[in-house]
C-alpha cells in the first residue's frame, strides 16, 4: 500500500501496476510469430461470431447510434451493417457484435474472460483513425498493427486474471476489458507515456460491474453487452486522457478511497509473469460449441454419449457430471431457467441438450427448444461434484486444462462408459486440430452477409497471412460492409 500522509495534498508517485501497463503498451513491438498467427484467427474467430450474432434481433437492436440520427459519415465502421458511428459508440456496437453469443475466445485463470472482447475498441479506433488519415494523406495501421494492440490487450487482461479473481468479491470480468481497451486506445490515438497512466487511473476509478447479470436468481442479457458497454467505456477515457484530463496516481492504492481498499478489501494486485505474449499464445477458441467454456469439455463428452442413450432417454436414472471447482461456483444451476442467458451459463442444461439431441447451438438456448419436457427431466437427474484432478490442472500454468467427465447410469443398472477430457478443442494442444474448423467457423458465419465479390476477397486473404497483414485496416474494415 501507498505509505504517504493521507492528508497531504502532494500528488504521489503513480502505483506500479499502472506503470507496468504503461511500459508494455508503449513499449517495443511484440516479438512472437505465434502470437500473431494466432491473434489472427482470434480476428477471424471474432468476425465470425459477430456475423453470427447478426442473426439475433436482440443483438441487433443495439446496434446504431446510441442517439437517433447521431451518425458520423467517415467514421468507424460495424460489420456486417451500414452504421458509421463516432469510435466510442462504434466500440461498444462491435463489442456487441462479438461477445453476443458467447461464441468468442476465453481465458480461464482466477479470473474469466474473453480477451477478443477488446476488438470492440480496438477495431473501432483503428478504422476511426484511419479513414481520418486517409482523408488528410495520411497512412491508416495495417492489419499487422492492429494485431500487435489485439495481443497486448489479451496480454493485460489475460496476466491480470491469472492471480486476481475479481469475482469472488462480486465484480464481473469485464472490468479487465475496460482495463486493457483503455490501455492501448490511448496509445493508438497518439497517447504519451504519462496519458497512458492517466488513463488507466480512471479505468480503476470507475470500479466494477457487479456480476449479478450473469448469475441465478438475476441471470440476463446484459452479459452479452457488458463487454461493448466496457469497451466504450475505455475509448471515453482515451479520448479524454489525449485531450489532457489528468490522472489519479495512486487510485489504486490511497488508503480508504483507493480501488485496493474499497474492491479487493485492501489486497493489492498479484502476478504470475511480466506482460509478454503468454496470452495470445494459449487463448482458448470456442470452436464447436456456443457455451460458457467451463461447460465445453462436458458437452464434447456428452456428444460422444449420444449415440448410446438417445434412444434411452427415458431409461436414465442419473447422469454424473465431474468438473472443475470453477465450473461448480458459476454454471451449476438447478430449477428453472428464465432465459437465453440463464440456459447458456447452467452446465446440466448444456449436457442434457446433446445427450438429447446430439448438438448444441446457439438455437438451442431459446424458448422453442427449453420447452422440450426432456431437458429438465434430464437435468433434474444430474449429479455435479468436483474432480480436484481438473482443478488442479485448471490452475497449472503449463496445463490451463478445463476438464469434464460425463457418465450416465440407467435404471436397470446398466451404465455408459465415463467419457472424460482434459481440454477442448479450442486449446492451444489442439491448434492443428483446431484451426481448419476455425476457418469454417469463419466461412459459415460470413456466408450470406456480405455481396460475393467480398466474400471471396475476405476468403481468399483469410487463408495469406502476408496479404492479410499487409493490408491496410480501412480496407479490411470495408471489407465488411455490405
Amino acid at each position: 500500500m501507498s505509505d504517504f500522509d493521507q492528508r497531504s495534498a502532494a500528488r504521489p508517485q503513480p502505483d506500479a501496476p499502472l506503470l507496468d501497463i504503461a511500459d508494455y503498451v508503449d513499449g517495443p513491438d511484440i516479438a512472437s510469430q505465434e502470437a500473431y498467427e494466432t491473434a489472427r484467427w482470434v480476428l477471424l474467430d471474432s468476425l465470425a461470431c459477430a456475423a453470427l450474432a447478426m442473426d439475433h434481433p436482440a443483438c441487433v437492436r443495439h446496434l446504431g447510434p446510441i442517439v437517433p440520427g447521431a451518425v458520423l459519415p467517415g467514421g468507424a465502421r460495424v460489420p456486417f451493417t451500414a452504421h458509421e458511428l463516432d469510435p466510442v459508440q462504434a466500440a461498444y456496437d462491435i463489442g456487441v457484435q462479438i461477445r453476443w453469443l458467447d461464441f468468442n475466445d476465453t481465458w480461464l485463470a482466477a479470473e474469466w474472460g474473453h480477451p477478443s472482447d477488446n476488438l470492440g475498441a480496438i477495431l473501432a479506433v483503428a478504422d476511426y483513425l484511419g479513414r481520418r488519415a486517409a482523408g488528410e494523406g495520411g497512412t491508416p495501421l495495417t492489419v499487422r498493427e492492429v494485431l500487435g494492440h489485439a495481443i497486448r490487450a489479451h496480454e493485460i487482461q489475460g496476466c491480470y486474471a491469472l492471480k486476481n479473481s475479481f469475482n469472488r468479491v462480486g465484480l464481473d470480468h469485464v472490468i479487465l476489458v475496460r482495463l486493457a481497451s483503455t490501455a492501448v486506445a490511448t496509445k493508438m490515438l497518439g497517447g504519451s507515456r504519462d496519458e497512458i497512466v492517466n488513463a488507466l487511473s480512471h479505468s480503476w476509478i470507475d470500479n466494477g460491474a457487479l456480476r449479478t447479470y450473469r448469475h441465478a436468481p438475476n441471470t440476463g442479457p446484459r452479459k452479452s453487452w457488458a463487454a461493448g458497454d466496457a469497451c466504450r467505456r475505455a475509448v471515453t477515457h482515451a479520448l479524454n486522457a489525449c485531450r489532457g484530463e489528468v490522472g489519479y496516481p495512486s487510485a489504486l492504492s490511497v488508503p480508504t478511497w483507493g480501488f485496493y481498499d474499497v474492491a479487493l478489501e485492501g489486497r493489492e494486485f498479484e502476478f504470475e509473469r511480466p506482460f509478454g505474449s503468454y496470452v495470445m499464445e494459449n487463448i482458448l477458441f470456442k470452436i464447436s460449441h456456443p457455451a460458457e467454456f467451463h461447460a465445453q469439455t462436458a458437452v464434447e463428452c456428452a456428444m460422444r454419449l449420444h449415440a448410446q442413450v438417445a434412444d434411452r432417454i427415458e431409461a436414465i436414472e442419473s447422469v454424473l457430471i465431474e468438473t472443475q471447482e470453477a465450473a461448480m461456483r458459476i454454471i451449476d444451476k438447478t430449477g428453472p431457467l428464465a432465459n437465453y442467458a440463464d440456459r447458456d451459463h447452467c452446465l446440466q442444461y448444456m449436457v442434457a441438450v446433446p445427450l438429447i439431441f446430439g448438438r448444441l447451438g446457439a438455437d438451442d438456448y431459446t424458448d422453442a427448444v427449453a420447452s422440450d419436457p426432456r431437458i429438465d427431466e434430464l437435468r433434474a437427474k444430474m449429479i455435479v461434484r468436483e474432480e480436484p484432478r481438473f482443478s488442479r490442472d485448471y490452475y497449472d500454468p503449463d496445463r490451463r486444462y478445463i476438464g469434464n467427465a460425463v457418465q450416465v447410469t440407467f435404471r436397470d443398472g446398466g451404465q455408459t462408459e465415463k467419457v472424460s477430457i482434459d481440454y477442448p478443442v479450442g486449446h492451444r494442444r489442439r491448434r492443428e486440430e483446431g484451426v481448419p474448423l476455425l476457418r469454417n467457423k469463419f466461412e459459415r458465419a460470413i456466408a450470406g452477409r456480405l455481396p460475393p465479390e467480398k466474400l471471396e476477397s475476405l476468403n481468399a486473404i483469410a487463408a495469406e497471412p502476408a496479404r492479410i497483414d499487409a493490408l491496410a485496416i480501412t480496407d479490411f474494415m470495408s471489407l465488411l460492409t455490405p
